[in-house]
């Protein structure tokens, strides 16, 4: 069976700063004609940090889209000059945390939500942060709160709704997969 369906045309609704927003009218098919409302978006990378005690570094901030304060992994936007995800976290983590790190290890990749975006994002994993004298600035419109959880901290942000976004959420049930492992093979 084939599921590729074909575009026919692509109209530009709005140009933004982060998104673009399409509709596109394609062929299914089976033939028969179709709109897809699309939102192409920069690609991006996020950290899961921890401090020297297993402590998750998480940033604080609010999300006028779901209209509430939310914990979320340090994350943001790969600029046109980082020809890796892994220099984008880089970035991020000293900006949204004034912490660096020289241990780092590439996690996954993934699209956030295909069904209408073709944002993707790039997971690392850092360990044995240290504090920056001089740390990047964060950007201009960026008002956070760096919070560090234990485990057992974070799954009740979970429960509770605060760390509820997809990158962090998979962190969370990443770091949980692990210390089962680690509790496994002892």
């Amino acid at each position: 069976m084939e599921f590729e369906e074909k575009i026919t045309s692509v109209e530009t609704i709005h140009e933004g700063v982060v998104t673009t927003y399409q509709l596109a009218e394609v062929t299914l098919p089976d033939g028969n004609k179709a709109q897809r409302e699309i939102v192409r978006h920069k690609s991006a990378a996020a950290v899961i940090a921890f401090t020297d005690d297993l402590k998750i570094i998480l940033v604080r901030q609010y999300r006028v889209s779901i209209g509430k304060t939310t914990l979320e992994l340090p994350a943001g936007l790969k600029e046109a000059e980082d020809n890796d995800g892994l220099i984008t976290a880089k970035r991020e983590l000293e900006e949204e945390t004034g912490l660096q790190s020289d241990n780092w290890r590439f996690v996954t990749s993934f699209y956030s939500t295909p069904g209408f975006t073709d944002e993707f994002l790039e997971i690392y994993e850092a360990h044995g942060v240290n504090k920056v004298e001089d740390p990047l600035p964060k950007d201009d419109d960026e008002f956070l709160e760096v919070v560090t959880l234990d485990f057992e901290e974070a799954m009740d942000a979970y429960s509770r709704g605060e760390l509820c976004d997809s990158k962090t959420v998979f962190a969370l049930f990443y770091w949980q997969m692990r210390r089962l492992k680690a509790n496994k093979n002892e």
